[in-house]
């Protein structure tokens, strides 16, 4: 039986009529771009790149979010590249959530200058909620007209995204779920339950500081109506192109620390723990995240050209 207290808490943030964080965090955004912004482009012709991460939040938590996420991106040319992801949610095996999306963008080359994309993002999110089995923790029986039945939606949307950046530095801003969706609505029509637009503003920039070592600060902000602004902030250093470690700060949230390591020209992996700075510090030994890179090489031309840095 399933114990209502820290999921019940997350259960009812979703059936009252207010809004909040709803689409799931990276530590390690800044490898996980195409998710976010469907302009992100890497201008690797003939290489797909394929990436994997798992992030378990709260560890300890009852009823914790875990995401995983599987993305695949690829230029068709050099104007136009295409993207594929899926990502999903699951709070404690009650609220599960899928969404499936393909990316599109669009990129005009300036040259020296850098480069500038804008792109759409379009898919569909599968929403699904098993309240059967609750179980309050004095042993009592939970019962809530408002919870009686399960709920199994499907939601389309859509969404947008701006990006440039030169060899140094990037940019971007991006939607990537403009419609609104109502997951659950009380009997008397009162209270709905429902998922808002998010927007993501990120960036980054590489300092070449010798040739061995280089400085990489990013940044990534989101804010959505009705919550305050998320910040995270990151720095790291990376060794002989290669080896990465850094910090980062997620406001009044969590201190984060990373590693990441290209194995092999093709292979790439990361991990980052987030130790919790909230008032769940108590209740959680942190989160935990990894992440791998693959590049495919379909025309077998070799890695001849610099390693990408963002």
């Amino acid at each position: 039986m399933k114990k209502i207290h820290i999921l019940l808490a997350v259960l009812l943030l979703v059936s009252v009529n207010i809004w909040s964080q709803q689409d799931a965090q990276y530590t390690q955004y800044m490898y996980n771009m195409s998710v976010i912004n469907p302009a992100y482009t890497t201008s690797d012709i003939g290489t797909i790149n394929i990436g994997t991460i798992h992030r378990s939040q709260w560890v300890g938590v009852n009823g914790a979010p875990k995401t995983s996420s599987i993305f695949i991106h690829a230029p068709l040319n050099n104007k136009i590249e295409v993207g594929f992801s899926l990502v999903n949610d699951n709070v404690g095996d009650v609220v599960k959530e899928n969404n499936l999306f393909a990316d599109f963008a669009y990129k005009l080359d300036f040259e020296d200058k850098g480069q500038f994309s804008f792109g759409l993002k379009a898919g569909v999110t599968f929403f699904d909620v098993d309240f059967s089995g609750f179980q309050l923790e004095s042993g009592s029986v939970f019962t809530d007209p408002n919870f009686a039945d399960n709920i199994h939606q499907s939601f389309f949307n859509i969404g947008a995204g701006v990006y440039y950046n030169t060899d140094n530095y990037y940019i971007g801003l991006s939607v990537p779920n403009f419609l609104k969706a109502k997951h659950l609505e009380e009997n008397n029509g009162k209270y709905q339950g429902t998922e808002e637009a998010h927007w993501f503003l990120t960036g980054g920039y590489v300092f070449e500081l010798n040739k061995q070592f280089k400085l990489k600060p990013a940044f990534m902000a989101k804010a959505v109506k009705g919550a305050p602004i998320a910040l995270d902030l990151t720095a790291n250093v990376l060794y002989n192109d290669k080896l990465e470690l850094g910090i980062g700060y997620r406001l009044d949230d969590a201190i984060s620390g990373l590693i990441n390591f290209r194995i092999t020209p093709k292979l790439r992996i990361g991990y980052a723990y987030d130790h919790t700075t909230s008032n769940l510090g108590p209740f959680s030994s942190g989160s935990h995240e990894v992440i791998f890179l693959y590049d495919l090489n379909i025309l077998n031309k070799g890695f001849d050209k610099s390693p990408r840095f963002f």
